[in-house]
């Protein structure tokens, strides 16, 4: 969340709007009676108020930790179910790694920073990190450097496999969802997609092209609108619900991987093929456009979704099957 905290109304208003133009879209304002809604966040000299509905509020407290004492009655003190909001002083990343530990289920942590190199810290300690993290900017231009760190190589890993395909099968027609990004993509990189949440397929870029088409280095030809894609920060999210300037995880099988934003996406009715890859003992499903210029990734090349057969092996990632609203919980579920 952007914190405008520059000297002038001008300077934090500039904020707001160079912000809003990168995509930035949740901002800490000083309240006023125009800017009261049900999703907005305020600051006032006594901390942090959450509106949660109407005109009703909820204070939190910024609280400035400088040693491991100060940090053990912070965590005493949170209130159950409730929010802690935290500014380091001194050591973040083990202690911030405390508190993130300690949160998990019991109450939500908020980080406030006026240090951008902080921030892929923030959201990334333990693979989840803070609940919320305020940045504060006092210049325009410190919007560039944030997207910068936020849309560098991810530090989380990925737990990669291979699906041997059972079957490839007319899958009818289907709103098919191309998403096309804001940097442009190697032949070996794509998105991870699939019905599933436990298993994603990595289906790449079309920066190789066709015979026929020209090679378009800024486009995933996904799958179906209801598959799921994991984003830069290790949630998943359906395919038609991405937007612009969503982040997204660009992934290399066995090898990088970088956000990327996508600039724009393409729904439209196509026939689809749909391909069932066994994993371990369960078939996990993707559903694709049928064409040449979408393609699975092998040991060796990439595989276009016309030339899939029965006994390919195919990369994806293993995830937590579990999710609410594309989070990762411990709970017992089965996807079909």
């Amino acid at each position: 969340m952007i914190v405008p905290a520059g000297e002038t109304p001008q300077i934090r208003s500039a904020i707001v709007s160079r912000a809003s133009a990168r995509g930035f879209r949740e901002f800490l304002l000083p309240p006023t009676p125009h800017r009261r809604s049900a999703a907005m966040f305020e600051r006032t000299d006594a901390g942090i108020l959450a509106i949660r509905r109407g005109s009703r509020t909820a204070p939190v407290r910024v609280e400035t930790i400088r040693t491991p004492g100060e940090l053990v009655q912070s965590l005493a003190r949170a209130p159950g179910q409730g929010t802690i909001a935290i500014r380091w002083q001194g050591d973040r990343v083990i202690p911030l790694e405390t508190a993130v530990a300690a949160g998990r289920g019991r109450f939500e942590l908020w980080v406030v920073t006026d240090r951008l190199s902080e921030v892929p810290a923030a959201l990334g300690a333990l693979q989840h990190g803070a609940d919320r993290v305020f940045v504060e900017l006092v210049r325009p231009e410190q919007i560039d450097e944030l997207e910068r760190l936020l849309d560098a190589s991810l530090d989380f890993p990925l737990s990669w496999g291979l699906a041997r395909i059972e079957s490839v099968e007319p899958g009818g027609l289907g709103d098919r969802v191309i998403v096309d990004l804001t940097s442009l993509l190697r032949a070996e990189e794509g998105l991870l997609i699939g019905s599933a949440a436990a298993f994603l397929f990595h289906v790449a870029s079309e920066a190789e092209g066709s015979r026929y088409t020209r090679p378009r280095e800024f486009r995933v030809n996904a799958g179906a609108a209801h598959s799921y894609t994991l984003l830069a920060d290790g949630s998943t999210r359906y395919l038609a619900e991405l937007a612009p300037g969503d982040a997204v995880c660009v992934a290399t099988p066995k090898g990088a991987v970088r956000s990327a934003r996508v600039g724009r996406l393409k729904i439209e009715r196509r026939p689809m093929v749909l391909v069932r890859g066994r994993v371990h003992d369960r078939i996990r499903t993707v559903f694709l456009q049928e064409a040449e210029t979408v393609a699975l990734s092998t040991r060796r090349a990439r595989v276009a979704a016309t030339s899939l057969r029965a006994g390919i092996q195919v990369f994806g990632i293993h995830l937590p099957a579990a999710r609410h609203l594309g989070s990762p919980i411990e709970e017992s579920i089965e996807e079909r």
